[in-house]
This record gives C-alpha cells, structure tokens and sequence, in this order.
C-alpha cells in the first residue's frame, strides 16, 4: 500500500511539474533552441527530472530532441555534467569530471608484510622504448621483484635506441625517493653488490632471459625464480610488456598504482622547469595541453598516406617498411574506420564544435610535425595562440635541459598539470595513455578523448563539401565519450590508462572491497616494518652468540 501510494504521489509531482514548466516555457520565461515558445509548448514533450542534492533538474525533450532545462543558462542546459543544447559547456570542461564519490588510493587494504630481509636473489630489468613505456616497464619490474620475493636493481633505462640520450634512471628519476616511497614493497638497490666468497671478492653475474609478452605470474614464480635460485641473480631483457596487465589481485595492481604515481618523480630540475612553464601558461587564466601525435613514426604505423605529397609519402613507406610488419593497408579504408591520427586541423574543428574560441590557450606536447606549416596553418588560423615548452620559456637552460628524455619528461608534467588534456591519437601511445591514467588518479581532470571512429564519416562528409550540420554532428558524437570521470574499464583500454576501481575508493562504500582503507594506514605499515627489521636484528644477534659459543 505504501509503495502505491509512493508511486501515485510521484506521477502527481510529476504532472504539476510538468504544468508548471510549460505554462513557464509557454509565457516566454525561458527561450528553448529551436522553435519559439509557442511551438514548444504546443509539441510533443517529455519531462524528464534528476534529484541533484538539495536540487532538482528538470529537462524537457521535444519531439526526440532535448532543448532546454529549468535552469539552464541562455539556451544551455547541463546533461550528466557536461552536455548542452547546442554544444558543451565550455566552463564546466575547466574544471575537473564529476568523481561520483570516488578518490585515488593505492594504499594496502588487506595484510600486505614488508619484504623479508633475506630474498631469493637480485633482478635486473633493462626496460626499452620511449619514457612513458620505460615507466609502465618500472611498474612491472616492482611487480615482478615482488612477487618472486627478490631484491630490484634500479632499472635500466633503454634510451640510446630511442631518444639517442643516456641520461638513465638517475638522470630522470629522484632514485632517493623511489627507493624510500616502495620501501614496503620491495627490497631495491642501485648495483648488486658484491660478495665474499674462499676469502675473494667476487661479482654475481646475473643470468640473462627473455620474458615472454605479457607473460603470467606463474612464469615468474616458475621459470624466472628457477635460474635466480640458481644463480642468485637474472637479468631480463628486453623488459617491456613483459608481464600480464589484468591479474587477478588488487594489491598487486595497487602496487603498480604506487609506482607509477608515487614513487617516480622526476628530479627536481625536471620539476622545477615544469612549474615555471605551468606557472607562466596559468598566470594567464586556463590552458589545455594537446598530445599531437601527427609524426612521422605513428603516421607509418597506421599507414596514413594519400594526404602528403609523393615525396612524403616515399618517406612514409620507407619508414614502415624498415620498422612495422609488411601489411595491406588502403588508406580509405583505414580512414574510414577511424584508424588514422588526426591531423591538426580537424583537431581545431573539434575544439571548435565543442565551443571553445580563438582565446583559448593551448600546450602542444609534439615532436616533429611531419608535413610541416602546410598542416600546421589551418590549426594556427583558428587557434593562435599555441605554445610548446621553448616558447613559453625559450631561455639557454630549457634548451639545454628538454632534449631526449627530459624534454618528454617536461612534457608529461605539463600536461598532467593542465586544466584540459587532448589525446589525438591514443592507440599504441603510450604518453597519451599513461597522461589519461595519471589524470585519472590525480582527480579526474578533464580529458577529450575524440572517438575516431565516430568523427571519420563526419570529416569525410565535410571534404566532400557536405557541411551543413557539421559542428553538431561532432558535438553528438563527443558528448558519448568520458571526459575524465571513474569508467568501467573494457579492453583493449590499458591498467595504465584507467586503474579504476582498484586504485579508488569511497569513504561511504556499500562494497567492502571499495572501501577505503584507514586514515593511519602508512603508521600500519611503518610499525611493521620495524617491527621485521628488529626481529632481524635479534635473529642476527642470536646466530652470532651461538656462533661464538660453538668457537670457545
């Protein structure tokens, strides 16, 4: 009887919510998009009404088209946080996503015993390709060393194959820090040292293996722990992708959280010249930061060609040629599914669909824009006012400090501090992807991610002179991607690009495993810690007083 009574008294609400907001939109109290309020209030409508707190929000769809909300502003009305009649809201997209409760963790939520002192033996990882999958290879390695219960050597940095720079892991990373952030989770150090053995020094020469692609936890506690009990020490190279990204264990995908976004921090010159740039682009209002990825590499990879000239194009094949699998690839056809970058015009089209102007501020991350100005121009004419890390500060010491891994490196900061971050080419990059994850745990802030795939007919449609509708048609389809808040994590979409919900949680969770864990959480850990180190210390203490008896 209640629940009847409920339901009647909510059809009631309903229907003199609804009088009312028509006889408001029929008196001319609030101009819908299209059509005049007559005509509004005369057609085909449905009322739709969402609780928000303490307020509610109503919106009225005509004839199939949502046109307008009780307190929408001018012709704008707010649709899950970020659709609006006639585009998005651009002032919402400057702040960060909705969390929907949500806040990062990557702290233990089940027991979780700091690493015994005595392991299994050291592991040596030589991670290779560009800074952003070095570091999802460091992740791994912590992982790795971890779960075999071994000692981890600072990680080798591939870099002369890529970025021809040798900075290495201390060159990049603050080493003290990583080494004190993971101190719960693994015994690292920078060399293996050396040991003594019949009264001679000698080095351990750690044997060398090549994991298989994203190989299981059973390998390495299998055939990987196998040669390091052997040998005392393995050395696994090449060490990218090189064990599974979805494993069935939380802690263990928090402890990649914890490397990722706590204990590799860039040193602090690389810090520094990041704040500056991020200071001198804010002190102006807000800026967005856009991963251009129209270079030479990625343009080979997807087999992208027919838009360059003959010349490029030979460079474009050659260069596929030389370093991606020989594979059949009809430009229309890869066009058409959305398999080609963007090129920075249709970039700008995007932005400008979705409402921002000529004033708005952007932070190209790039390297080597293949095509050169011809393809640069129609972006610069909408959006003048573009900058990269040397035109922001163009001074000797930036120049000198942003080549190779570090320029990267500043990079990645800049546009993890950004108020809006744009990805134009998110399939195998990994700094768009790793950017998309740390944005993710850094408090939802905003990304556009275009969908490819849903734009390729549209820009299509466009070259062929079909324009009528075009920035509304690009507005339908954005307003269907997630614009930074918690998603449902579907492959091929990576761990490192969205490590929800095992690196969340919520402070009023109806799941306990969302839960977050307890405010003293690290005290916890501490007092465990010592607490194993002072057992160590008794053990060692022991043994040596046994032993001295034994010799009496």
């Amino acid at each position: 009887m209640f629940g009847k009574v409920s339901l009647a008294f909510l059809v009631l609400a309903i229907c003199t919510l609804s009088f009312l907001f028509l006889s408001t939109l029929s008196g001319g109290g609030s101009s819908a998009a299209s059509g005049s309020p007559s005509e509004v209030g005369s057609a085909s409508l449905l009322l739709v009404i969402f609780p928000r707190g303490n307020e509610t929000e109503i919106y009225v769809e005509q004839s199939g088209d949502l046109v307008c909300s009780k307190n929408c502003r001018s012709s704008y009305r707010m649709w899950d946080s970020f659709a609006c009649k006639g585009g998005v809201s651009v002032d919402k997209l400057w702040e960060t996503a909705d969390s929907g409760g949500w806040r990062p963790s990557s702290a233990p939520r089940s027991d979780w015993p700091p690493p015994p002192t005595e392991g299994h033996g050291y592991l040596r990882v030589r991670c290779n390709g560009g800074l952003n999958q070095q570091r999802s290879a460091i992740c791994n390695a912590v992982l790795a060393a971890r779960i075999m219960n071994a000692t981890l050597v600072l990680p080798e940095l591939d870099a002369n194959s890529f970025w021809h720079d040798d900075s290495g892991f201390q060159g990049i990373y603050d080493v003290e820090h990583f080494i004190k952030t993971l101190r719960y989770d693994a015994r690292i150090v920078e060399k293996i040292p050396e040991v003594r053995k019949n009264g001679k020094t000698k080095k351990i020469k750690a044997y060398q293996l090549r994991p298989p692609r994203d190989a299981p936890i059973s390998w390495y506690t299998t055939t990987a722990l196998e040669k390091m009990k052997e040998h005392g020490a393995i050395y696994l190279t090449p060490f990218s992708h090189r064990l599974a990204e979805e494993i069935n264990n939380p802690e263990y995908q928090r402890l990649r959280c914890r490397v990722n976004y706590h204990a590799l921090r860039f040193k602090p010159n690389i810090m520094k010249l990041s704040k500056s740039i991020v200071d001198k682009l804010r002190s102006q209002g807000h800026f967005m930061s856009i991963h251009l990825r129209f270079e030479m590499d990625m343009l080979a990879f997807a087999g992208c060609f027919d838009i360059f000239t003959p010349e490029e194009q030979k460079i474009l094949k050659k260069y596929r040629q030389e370093n991606f699998a020989e594979k059949r690839l009809v430009y229309s056809e890869r066009r058409a599914i959305g398999k080609c970058p963007l090129t920075p015009e249709e970039v700008g089209l995007i932005l400008r669909a979705l409402g921002f102007d000529n004033s708005t501020r952007i932070y190209l991350a790039a390297g080597e824009l293949f095509g050169g100005e011809r393809f640069m121009k129609p972006f610069r004419d909408l959006f003048p006012r573009l900058e990269n890390h040397s035109s922001v500060d163009p001074s000797e010491e930036l120049v000198e400090n942003t080549r190779g891994l570090l320029g990267s490196a500043v990079d990645y900061m800049v546009c993890l501090l950004s108020d809006i971050f744009m990805p134009t080419y998110d399939g195998p990059s990994n700094f768009a992807n790793n950017l998309l994850g740390h944005r993710l745990y850094y408090g939802f802030r905003t990304t556009l991610r275009p969908d490819r795939k849903g734009l390729a007919p549209i820009f299509i449609n466009r070259e062929k002179g079909r324009v009528a509708g075009f920035d509304e048609a690009v507005r339908q389809v954005m307003l269907k991607t997630n614009f930074g808040g918690p998603h449902k994590r579907i492959p091929p979409e990576s761990f490192y690009t969205n490590s929800w919900p095992e690196c969340f949680c919520q402070m009023s969770a109806q799941n306990p495993a969302h839960k977050c864990p307890p405010d003293n959480v690290m005290e916890i850990l501490d007092s465990r810690l010592e607490r194993e180190a002072t057992d160590d210390l008794e053990s060692a203490a022991l043994t040596n007083s046994t032993v001295s008896v034994a010799e009496r």
